[in-house]
């Protein structure tokens, strides 16, 4: 019994297709000695550039399936490269995974990737969050939209916990190329610079209830929140799926 390894599945996809070491070398651009080496395990993990190689060619002999891409990238330590642009993940989401949103009703329901944009959503999730499909992210809307103020009735402490959970996010994942040019945007209100400068990361609510005030009615309604990692080959732990239960709050003294 032997532990996955890069160098066994490359073996393994190479021999599937009937691929000599020469012959995989050549396409890819380095020696035969070095595929010999990372099928043996000699060496330490390829760079992206080689891993990239080597698919291309074994994928344009036989196609790779989704599953076998992912644990490659895995097994290279290539796995969470970047985050993939909103419109690939939205990609992602097929007919079934939307039907599965309209079964939630009438409890809000909504496909959201790790960095809060919205890829998809019920419509009782619409209805409790005016403008914020639009707006796709959740702190776009937070800031710049004042339909989140009508309907959050702890507007700015869900905003600071959202702002504690960006930088949690960045932190784990070193992605500089998005976050830059995301905070250069939230950097324009002057609340994200206060919240941001207070320099604490959060990975996670620390509170299960989210209070939303119901635009029809006024009323307060507690939402209990979960989120839960939904698969997807192509873009792994990038999707979620949001799930909030409601019911009238305790006391209705946040009534307009």
């Amino acid at each position: 019994m032997r532990p996955p390894s890069f160098g066994l599945l490359l073996r393994r996809l190479r021999d599937d297709r009937g691929v000599s070491r020469e012959r995989l070398a050549f396409n890819a651009g380095v020696s035969a000695s070095y595929i010999s080496h990372l099928e043996k395990g000699d060496r330490d993990h390829p760079t992206r550039e080689v891993v990239d190689a080597l698919v291309r060619y074994l994928d344009r002999i036989n196609g790779l399936s989704p599953v076998e891409r992912r644990h490659l990238l895995d097994l290279a330590g290539l796995g969470a490269a970047e985050f993939p642009p909103v419109d690939q993940l939205r990609g992602e989401i097929s007919a079934d995974m939307r039907r599965a949103l309209d079964l939630h009703e009438p409890h809000l329901a909504a496909y959201i990737d790790t960095r809060w944009n919205v890829l998809a959503c019920n419509d009782s999730y619409a209805r409790a969050f005016p403008g914020l499909v639009e707006d796709v992210n959740i702190l776009r809307w937070f800031l710049g939209n004042e339909k989140s103020r009508q309907v959050m009735v702890e507007w700015e402490s869900e905003v600071r916990t959202t702002v504690r959970w960006l930088r949690g996010l960045i932190g784990s994942t070193g992605d500089t190329a998005w976050s830059t040019e995301f905070l250069a945007e939230l950097g324009r209100y002057q609340l994200f610079r206060e919240l941001w400068d207070e320099g604490v990361a959060a990975y996670g609510r620390d509170r299960p209830l989210m209070h939303l005030r119901d635009p029809a009615t006024g009323r307060c309604r507690s939402i209990a929140v979960q989120l839960f990692k939904v698969f997807s080959a192509n873009n792994p732990d990038q999707i979620q799926i949001f799930l909030g239960l409601p019911t009238w709050c305790a006391d209705d003294s946040h009534r307009e």
